[in-house]
């Protein structure tokens, strides 16, 4: 059962870094797929993102900075003008329904393929281990090609990509970025012993390990302000082929390492309250927390839509709770939630990641 009164403080306003929230739901990133082949976001995602603007804070999905951080097919990109002007779109449209944007930063690392790429290039990581299962690609599900190592230069060049992407997310008018370094893309390969392999200053030890996203995210911090930047990362998630069994080693020092640039949060996806970790995460990052409950990937997902966990997330220390499929499927989740109204169904077909608006900008809202 829901602990009611812990519930109410999702409904409660709070600060993030420069960001005043009317409430503490978030709107967790979802790539959808929906942009073009190119990485332009399409008009759609635009009523999409404005459907939802009741959230606290919506967080849009994962946008590459670098023709090299392509993961699927038809994601968004944040490093050119076209880009920048498809994602001022969304931005207009989430502002002029009263709510406030920051745009995730996502390099795919090994996750990636030529063909889901405009230059067709082989993707880039720590260290040539090729991502296991194989991927999506335009012409069906292919073996994952070996990645190319990242030498020093890539290192410099991608850094500096970080630092444009943050740039453009707030020329086209997004109120912050976050930094992406979960679920098994670039920055959580550098923090995993099965994805980082180097024996450089970037590999080996926890405090080299996570070096590169340290570099990150100070850039990025210096760039645009720490006061509009936050970090995502997922220390229980093994998706992707991730080894997380030094985590209770490598995240505390990653926290320690950047919790002097006072970043505007810290966002841990598919958070474990009862694990230790978590208190002790809690316990080492003194700014906001924003957690994601972990409801695993298959659907149904439960008919609450996540909400008994995001409030044993409340109970452990988190300040607010991201949603993820619940706003999916329900533009008006914080009403739904606010009223005890049922919430709709996440669609059980691919059609999520489709070009059109079935299973995205169609899912009905409350009767007025």
């Amino acid at each position: 059962m829901t602990n009611e009164t812990t519930a109410r403080r999702l409904f409660e306003p709070t600060t993030l870094g420069a960001l005043e929230l009317p409430n503490r739901m978030v709107m967790a990133p979802m790539t959808r797929n929906r942009a073009t082949f190119e990485g332009v976001p399409l008009p759609l995602m635009a009523e999409y993102y404005g459907q939802r603007a009741t959230a606290g804070l919506i967080v849009g999905e994962a946008s590459t900075p670098s023709p090299f951080g392509f993961t699927y097919p038809e994601i968004a990109g944040l490093y050119d003008d076209e880009q920048v002007e498809g994602w001022r779109a969304v931005a207009d449209a989430v502002h002029a329904g009263g709510g406030r944007l920051v745009l995730q930063i996502e390099h795919g690392g090994r996750i990636g393929h030529p063909d889901n790429n405009p230059g067709g290039h082989l993707p880039q990581a720590p260290s040539a281990v090729r991502l296991p299962g194989g991927i999506h690609t335009p012409t069906g599900h292919q073996e994952a090609p070996v990645p190319v190592e990242m030498t020093a230069a890539d290192l410099e060049r991608t850094r500096g990509e970080f630092v444009a992407a943050a740039r453009n997310a707030l020329r086209a008018g997004a109120d912050g970025v976050e930094v992406h370094a979960a679920n098994g893309y670039l920055l959580n390969q550098f923090l995993s012993s099965s994805t980082n392999r180097r024996t450089d200053a970037y590999g080996g030890s926890a405090a080299n390990k996570i070096r590169f996203v340290v570099e990150v995210v100070e850039a990025v911090a210096a760039e645009v302000g720490a006061e509009r930047t936050g970090l995502r990362i997922s220390p229980w998630n093994t998706g992707n082929g991730i080894d997380v069994s030094d985590g209770d080693e490598v995240f505390p020092a990653l926290l320690d390492a950047v919790s002097h640039l006072g970043l505007a949060y810290l966002h841990i996806a598919r958070a474990l309250p009862g694990e230790p970790l978590f208190g002790k995460l809690r316990g080492r990052w003194t700014g906001p927390l924003v957690a994601n409950p972990e409801l695993g990937e298959e659907l149904p997902i439960p008919a609450d839509g996540g909400l008994a966990k995001g409030v044993e997330l409340l109970e452990a220390g988190a300040d607010l709770i991201a949603f993820g499929r619940a706003f999916l499927a329900n533009p008006d989740l914080v009403e739904r939630y606010r009223t005890g109204a049922p919430l709709n169904p996440v669609r059980e077909d691919r059609s999520m990641y489709g070009r059109g608006p079935e299973a995205y900008t169609d899912y009905p809202f409350l009767a007025s």
